[in-house]
């Protein structure tokens, strides 16, 4: 059935209406398994490669995989959602996903597990702007706020239960249960979906936009492509320039072709509302800072600190426990001071706790990084919520399927940005300060041990006596340094997000322009 937000006394949708904090319940559901997918995986990276044998590149795609495909899918899915149901998306997508969970269990190569990864991130990117998009539709206006804020919580404690859930379980279980984990959740969420959750889509039901998807997964999938690898390969390598090359080609193609289409996919007017220009590029910020710091935070207390990826799960549990909190202070912290405000001074904030980074050293305390986290966690979770409910404010509400992908994508890339330039200026750093330690080492180790710190802790391990104890102690500062240098690039560019959102972003919901 077609549920728009009640204004009607018909029955059926009084009765949505009323249960509308239940359907936010059995969305949450999706929400947990997309935002753990996200995580989980990064603490069973070294399981996996002792289980498959797998190279330093699988491991790679491992991870990157799903991020690829869940990106390049999600303007298409957010378009099928409005056009089709987005109800209906939302079961598929977890079929999908609850599918390629069970079948990657059964992975006897890395090829196979990467191929279930891709699948996952399909299943992903047809729930996560499903989920949004209902949210948009059993909701009116002035309780929008609060439940985008409570959404913002939520997929928050996925992501902060994720590393904490990976290290449980590969410490007491097999590999395989970080991914037989989804199914259960995923089997919940498509039972109480189907009893509860009122299907909706465009009611002018355009046709869609083939070219256009055609473009945009184009675009996208080879941007991110060229993103992810260009760490490894070096940004000036042919390849990675030519991946930008072409993706700059097919996005100009891609807006050209938007602009003069009779029924185009993404509406490049929406962008002349300065709440979701400033929301996108809000999002784009603080993204870029959370996948950053997530990337260089796993590897320091792992390899720095020395904990056990349970361990290290347990002191990044307070990203769970902040988000929510945030999410739900930002409600009335907007309502106080205004979208603007409370959005460019979160990310100021922001900043100024990834700053703090560049004061940790082999001898930071647990009890510090976790209190880090949680702050940083409040504030960004300031920015999320706010700026999502400027993006989709912006939307016309039988568009909502298209605006929540577009919330949801560019923080998908901005994250995936954020790893990749925060990871090589790292490398780059490490290396530099790896150069006089590795130099009386043998050719076939000091190039590993220069790259990675884990490499260089491995290759100390088997050194005679001070020789070890001296690459081992050299590995761990020149990472210290090397994430400090991190911190700083990441505190710069969400600066300059802060900058142009406190320009930039009216304080109020304004409607939609043009």
């Amino acid at each position: 059935m077609d549920v728009p937000i009640p204004r009607t006394p018909d029955a059926r949708v009084v009765r949505v209406y009323e249960r509308r904090w239940l359907i936010l319940g059995v969305l949450s559901l999706s929400l947990v398994i997309i935002g753990l997918d996200n995580f989980v995986l990064n603490v069973a990276l070294p399981t996996l490669q002792t289980a498959f044998d797998a190279t330093a590149a699988q491991l790679q795609w491992m991870v990157d995989a799903y991020i690829l495909v869940f990106a390049g899918l999600l303007l298409l899915m957010g378009a099928l959602g409005d056009r089709f149901g987005r109800a209906r998306l939302l079961q598929l997508g977890l079929l999908v996903f609850g599918g390629a969970s069970i079948a990657a269990t059964f992975a006897t190569t890395a090829e196979q597990l990467i191929a279930a990864r891709a699948v996952m991130g399909t299943g992903a990117a047809m729930m996560m702007p499903s989920t949004l998009s209902i949210l948009i539709n059993v909701f009116p206006r002035e309780e929008r706020g609060r439940a985008i804020a409570a959404w913002s919580g939520i997929m928050g404690l996925g992501i902060g239960l994720g590393p904490v859930t990976g290290g449980f379980l590969i410490e007491h279980f097999d590999w395989s249960a970080v991914f037989l984990i989804n199914v259960p959740v995923a089997a919940a969420a498509l039972l109480f979906g189907f009893l509860l959750v009122p299907d909706s889509r465009d009611p002018g039901r355009a046709a869609i936009d083939l070219p256009g998807a055609a473009l945009s997964i184009s675009a996208v999938s080879i941007l991110v492509y060229g993103i992810i690898d260009a760490p490894r390969s070096g940004w000036t390598d042919p390849v990675i320039l030519g991946s930008f090359l072409v993706a700059t080609v097919l996005a100009v193609a891609f807006g050209w072709w938007e602009l003069h289409a009779d029924h185009p996919m993404l509406d490049f007017g929406l962008f002349r509302n300065r709440r979701m220009t400033a929301g996108v590029t809000a999002i784009s910020a603080n993204f870029f800072g959370l996948f950053a710091v997530i990337f260089g935070l796993t590897q320091f207390l792992q390899f720095v600190l020395a904990r056990s990826p349970l361990e290290a799960g347990a002191i990044m549990l307070p990203l769970a426990v902040g988000i929510p909190i945030g999410a739900g202070l930002s409600v009335r912290l907007v309502g106080r001071l205004g979208t603007g405000r409370v959005v460019a001074g979160a990310l100021v904030v922001v900043a100024l706790v990834v700053l703090s980074v560049t004061q940790w050293s082999i001898r930071t305390e647990d009890w510090v990084v976790s209190l880090t986290l949680f702050c940083a966690a409040v504030a960004m979770a300031n920015v999320m919520a706010p700026s999502a409910d400027a993006i989709l404010g912006a939307v016309p509400e039988e568009r909502a399927g298209i605006g929540s992908a577009v919330n949801v994508l560019v923080g998908q890339t901005a994250g995936a940005l954020g790893v990749a330039v925060v990871g090589s200026v790292m490398n780059s750093v490490y290396s530099d300060r790896m150069a006089d330690a590795v130099a009386k080492l043998p050719p076939q180790v000091a190039g590993p041990a220069g790259d990675s710190v884990g490499a260089a802790l491995a290759i100390a391990a088997q050194l005679p006596g001070a020789a070890g104890e001296a690459l081992a102690a050299a590995a761990r500062t020149g990472f210290v340094d090397a994430l400090s240098a991190g911190a700083v690039v990441a505190a710069a560019v969400i600066v300059v997000g802060a900058v142009l959102v406190a320009r930039f972003m009216p304080p109020r919901h304004l409607p939609v322009e043009g």
